[in-house]
């Protein structure tokens, strides 16, 4: 159904990229009246849609990705999406009430690959180092947390990302690398990361992308309590030959996970159907035994008023829920129970 919505939607847009965009522009936070610009932005998201699926229904998959890469997806920055609003209010979390700092997972990778995109994307503690905070922590105190974990760079007036063009190249990357040519997908995936380079106006992504020695870092903890191993050795420069498939995918999802930040939903998912990128467990389980610490929680729980309000539908939900399961010892309305799509075998 949701494919049906969306191509409704395509077709509507592809009739009407000619029309002016005068009539409606001030309406527009997006594309400010661009018909053009939002076709390209539903045909991205019909792909994005599409490769969620290469696990439980991989012949869709091909179909719908196919479908969305001939309709014309984003390949430039110029075309990104994002919602231009009078004012980021993220920034009253980051900047005014310091009530958040970035994961330990993002700057680990960063860090070991001396990614150059990190200064334009962070900002560093109060020693000048990059380093984010581990999942699952109780803090000491918050002002030592906020001085000593790294904070993201956001203004009052910086756009919400909803989608970038490396984000849709990373995703036909992948497209090739699966049902297309190898050699089409590693350059693709290099694209990707020069279109991530420049929009963040980092240099260095020729070198970058050549990278076959860095690998993720280990967590250093600041204060001395959380340090972990690296949970990846994968490197960045693309490894010829079908028999690297599944380094090649880390690769590609990896990247891909670094470029869309701060999409944290969008990131998540990629993790759960695919395991990549390799993230750090979380410290100290929380979730009462219900999520799988080494994996991570895999979807939210139904909140309370569905249980007070619509409860025979809620019932039937998580029937449903748990009929679907393939691969995972969770069941039921917790946090460890995997949606339907979610079903490739976990990381060992």
């Amino acid at each position: 159904k949701m494919f049906e919505e969306l191509d409704e939607a395509i077709a509507t847009l592809g009739r009407n990229t000619t029309l002016s965009s005068d009539a409606w522009s001030r309406y527009d936070g997006v594309y400010y009246g661009n018909i053009a610009q939002w076709l390209k932005y539903a045909n991205s998201l019909k792909l994005r849609m599409a490769m969620r699926l290469t696990e439980v229904k991989p012949e869709l998959a091909k179909t719908k990705a196919s479908e969305a890469i001939a309709g014309g997806v984003i390949t430039s920055n110029a075309d990104n999406a994002a919602m231009h609003a009078a004012e980021n209010r993220t920034t009253l979390i980051y900047n005014d009430w310091g009530d958040h700092r970035v994961g330990a997972d993002i700057l680990c990778y960063m860090n070991g690959y001396k990614d150059p995109r990190v200064e334009k994307m962070f900002l560093p503690n109060d020693v000048g180092n990059y380093v984010g905070i581990r999942i699952g922590i109780d803090v000491a105190g918050k002002s030592t947390a906020m001085t000593k974990y790294s904070n993201l760079i956001v203004e009052s007036t910086t756009p919400y990302l909803w989608f970038n063009a490396a984000e849709a190249t990373f995703l036909r990357a992948e497209y090739e690398l699966r049902w297309g040519s190898e050699e089409t997908a590693q350059s693709l995936y290099e694209q990707a990361i020069r279109l991530s380079f420049e929009e963040r106006g980092a240099s260095g992504a020729d070198a970058y992308v050549a990278d076959a020695t860095s690998r993720p870092a280990a967590y250093t903890d600041p204060l001395g309590n959380y340090s972990a191993a690296a949970q990846s050795t994968i490197t960045i420069a693309w490894t010829p030959g079908p028999e690297n498939f599944e380094a090649n995918l880390e690769r590609i999802i990896t990247q891909k996970w670094i470029a869309i930040f701060p999409l944290g939903v969008e990131a998540w998912s990629e993790h759960r159907r695919t395991g990549y990128p390799r993230l750090l467990p979380v410290v100290a389980d929380k979730s009462g035994g219900g999520v799988d610490v080494a994996q991570g929680a895999r979807r939210l729980p139904y909140p309370v008023e569905e249980y007070q309000q619509n409860n025979t539908n809620l019932q039937a939900a998580i029937q449903q829920l748990n009929a679907e399961q393939t691969n995972g010892n969770r069941t039921g309305d917790q946090m460890g129970t995997r949606v339907w799509w979610d079903c490739k075998p976990y990381n060992n």
